[in-house]
């Protein structure tokens, strides 16, 4: 793995989608500073920067490899940001400007309200209950799921059952990066965007809020905390945290990448359901939350070592387990006013990876 030139759209891309986050961020924090965390939007703006960075190292430096690095940088660069202009242009052309009601129905006036009822709030601060919270967490477990399934198509279907592999000389751990690394990227543009045009009603001149689209809005009333309409998504958060641990083996990386999505969603939602005392005291976090989420870091972290790591043995899994179990505590016990979709997936990933390594 070395540093190629191909690579150097895809960094500037990423380097310039930093500074637009972090441009927007400082807006967001000067309108909105009780409900914006100026922390995330710093550390987020730096994981785009070790992104773009990094993409060029995913890649073996060789001939069978160097066509499939620009297929990825041809689909990152031009073929992502056309299907983010075609969506963009049918919404302009084909939904604000047939329907004249649209500019007065998409505004984000109009989106607060409609949050505000559907979440029965009172005094302008939101019910967030269990429901929701269970919706919110399996839309953060979609990212991981994916590239799981990404993986184990290209290592065992694509190379173990159809022996592509022969035709491309390339083998199924390097066409499951390829994958993986490709869509990873495209995504993160994709829902980037839809977050700048959410967020473009900081603007008074330049609001393209109504380009968002209604089943994207939707899912946004449904699935967000009122103080994060205020703030960016979670899935470009989530998918840049995996970035750099994804030069670990990749059974380390699948846990540490779900204990960042099902291990915090199963502390939130046995939080919610059963929790009763809080731990501190003025925090949503509850003691019976800390317990269920490390838990279900330990048992994540035990079944990703069985599953993809051959020859290892019981006590070094433990182990592995321990550790993933651990970070995650940490991190929840610490409630630092850093985002744990940041911190979760890369302290975890860190913790595994000596442990694998050194024990």
């Amino acid at each position: 793995m070395a540093f190629n030139w191909i690579s150097l759209p895809v960094i500037i891309l990423f380097i310039i989608n930093a500074s637009s986050h972090l441009y927007y961020g400082f807006l967001l924090n000067r309108k909105f500073s009780n409900e914006h965390n100026i922390c995330n939007t710093i550390f987020t703006c730096i994981l785009w920067i070790i992104a773009g960075l990094l993409y060029p190292f995913y890649f073996n430096n060789n001939q069978n490899t160097l066509y499939f690095e620009i297929i990825s940088v041809w689909f990152i660069t031009i073929i992502t940001p056309i299907i983010i202009f075609v969506i963009l242009f049918y919404q302009y052309h084909y939904v604000t400007k047939k329907k004249g009601d649209v500019k007065e129905k998409r505004n984000i006036d109009m989106f607060i309200r409609e949050f505000d009822k559907k979440h029965r709030e009172e005094n302008s601060k939101s019910i967030y209950s269990l429901k929701i919270d269970i919706y919110r967490k399996s839309l953060h477990l979609f990212p991981a799921i994916f590239i799981i399934f990404l993986w184990v198509f290209a290592i065992y279907i694509w190379e173990g059952i159809w022996n592509i592999n022969l035709i491309w000389n390339i083998s199924g751990f390097q066409f499951g990066r390829f994958l993986i690394i490709t869509l990873g990227y495209s995504g993160i543009l994709l829902f980037a965007t839809l977050d700048y045009v959410r967020l473009s009603y900081i603007f008074k001149k330049r609001n393209i809020f109504y380009l968002l689209p209604d089943k994207v809005s939707n899912m946004l009333q449904k699935s967000l905390k009122r103080n994060e309409i205020f703030e960016f998504t979670k899935p470009v958060v989530l998918i840049l945290s995996f970035t750099p641990i994804f030069f670990l083996p990749f059974g380390i990386f699948a846990a540490a990448s779900l204990i960042g999505t099902i291990g915090d969603g199963i502390a939130s939602i046995f939080g919610l359901k059963y929790g009763t005392r809080h731990f501190p005291k003025n925090s949503d976090k509850t003691i019976i939350g800390y317990i269920a989420g490390s838990i279900a870091s330990f048992v994540i972290s035990f079944i990703c070592v069985i599953i993809f790591f051959d020859n290892i043995y019981i006590f070094k899994i433990i182990l592995i387990a321990v550790g993933g179990a651990l970070s995650f505590f940490v991190i929840d016990l610490s409630n630092i006013n850093i985002d744990d979709n940041i911190l979760n997936p890369l302290l975890s990933g860190v913790i595994m990876g000596l442990l694998f390594f050194f024990i």
